[in-house]
C-alpha cells in the first residue's frame, strides 16, 4: 500500500535537523560588530552556551513547533534555540536596530530554517499573526499548541510586558489566540521570586496573584549576575508560565488588576484598610462594610496573606457592588 504523501512529508520533516555551522563566539560576534550593551534598554548579555542551552530545554521539546524569541541581541539564546530541537520556524523580534546585521548573518548559516527577522518594540508589537494559523488550538484543549515564547528579556520591560501577556490570556486575544501558549522567561531574580510567591512570602505583591491567577508558573533555575555581561547588579531567574484554562478570578482583566494592584498598597496591614481605596473618601463607608461582609474574608487578615480563592470571593464581591454602584468601576484612587 502506498504512503500518502501528506504522511511522508511530515516523516520528513521530522528528519530535518536544524545545525548551524561552525560560528565565532559571541563575543568574537561584539568586537567583530563593535557592539556595546545600552544600559538605557537594559542590556545585559548572556554569553556561556551551557546557560543558554539550559533555557532553551527548559521550554521543552521544541520538535516541529514554532519559536518566537524576544529581544535576541547578538543572537546568544538564539543559536540555542535553532540546536535544541526539529523546530518549525523560528521569529526574532528585536528593537536595536544594531543587532539586525548579526541576526542576518545568523539567519544565512541557518539556511534551512524558516527564520524571520523583525525590527520593533515588542510592546508594541501585535502578534495575532505571527505563528501559521495550523497552529491554532482549542483554548480549552488539553493539547497546548506547538508554539512557544522564549526570552532573556530586558529586565526594564519584563513586567509591563507580563502584565500585557496576561491580559491578552484573559482576553485569548493577540498571540493567545493560537491557543494556551507556553512562555520560557528570564526576569530579574526577584521579579521571578515575585511570580512564584506563595501566600506569606514577604515578595508576595500583585504580579504573584496576576500570574497565578491566570497561569501555573514554575522556576525553572537561577543564573548568576556575574553571567552576564556587562554583569547586572543583580541575578537572573528563568521562569515558565503556561496559560490555565480557567483562570480562577473569572472578572475582567482590569478589574482585577485594580482590586489586586490598591490592595497591595498595604500588603502588610490588615487588608481592610488598603480596601478604602476603591472607594471615594466620604459617602461610602456603608459600601466599604457591605463590600467586607460580602466577601467574607476576615478583615485583619494581612494582604500578603490572601490566599487567590479568597481574591476571587473578594472579587465577586467587588462586582456585585459596582453593578449597585456604577459610578465605582471606574473610580481610581492610585
Amino acid at each position: 500500500m502506498p504512503i500518502p504523501s501528506a504522511v511522508r512529508a511530515a516523516a520528513a520533516a521530522r528528519e530535518i535537523v536544524h545545525r548551524l555551522p561552525p560560528l565565532p563566539t559571541i563575543g568574537e560576534i561584539l568586537r567583530i560588530y563593535r557592539l556595546r550593551a545600552l544600559k538605557q534598554l537594559s542590556q545585559n548579555f548572556l554569553l556561556e552556551p551551557k546557560l543558554t542551552n539550559k533555557i532553551a530545554r527548559a521550554a521543552g521539546n521544541l520538535d516541529n513547533c514554532c519559536v518566537l524569541e524576544i529581544g535576541p541581541g547578538p543572537g546568544s539564546l538564539t543559536r540555542s534555540i535553532i540546536s535544541a530541537g526539529n523546530i518549525r520556524e523560528l521569529t526574532v523580534i528585536e528593537r536595536d536596530a544594531r543587532f539586525i546585521p548579526v541576526l542576518n548573518e545568523l539567519k544565512d548559516a541557518s539556511d534551512t530554517l524558516p527564520f524571520h527577522i523583525i525590527n520593533d518594540d515588542i510592546l508594541r508589537t501585535d502578534l495575532q499573526g505571527i505563528f501559521p494559523e495550523d497552529t491554532v488550538r482549542p483554548w480549552l484543549s488539553d493539547e497546548l499548541p506547538p508554539l512557544h515564547i522564549i526570552a532573556n528579556l530586558p529586565f526594564n520591560i519584563a513586567t509591563p510586558l507580563l502584565i500585557k501577556f496576561l491580559s491578552h490570556m484573559s482576553s485569548k486575544t493577540d498571540v493567545f489566540r493560537f491557543g494556551r501558549v507556553q512562555l520560557t522567561l528570564m526576569f530579574q531574580h526577584e521579579v521571578a521570586q515575585r511570580i512564584i510567591a506563595v501566600p506569606g512570602d514577604r515578595q508576595r505583591c500583585r504580579l504573584s496573584i496576576m500570574c497565578q491567577n491566570y497561569c501555573d508558573v514554575k522556576y525553572a533555575f537561577p543564573i548568576r549576575g556575574t553571567s552576564f555581561v556587562p554583569k547586572p547588579d543583580v541575578d537572573a531567574g528563568v521562569v515558565i508560565l503556561t496559560p490555565r484554562k480557567e483562570p480562577a478570578i473569572t472578572q475582567p482583566f482590569k478589574m482585577v488588576e485594580k482590586v489586586v494592584r490598591t490592595t497591595f498598597t498595604m500588603k502588610r496591614k490588615p487588608f481592610v484598610r488598603a480596601l478604602g481605596y476603591l472607594f471615594p473618601r466620604k459617602g461610602y463607608e456603608r459600601v466599604h462594610q457591605e463590600l467586607i461582609d460580602r466577601s467574607r474574608i476576615d478583615p485583619q487578615k494581612p494582604t500578603m496573606l490572601l490566599e487567590l480563592e479568597e481574591y476571587r470571593d473578594l472579587l465577586c464581591a467587588y462586582e456585585k457592588v459596582c453593578q449597585e454602584y456604577p459610578e465605582l468601576d471606574s473610580f481610581r484612587y492610585i
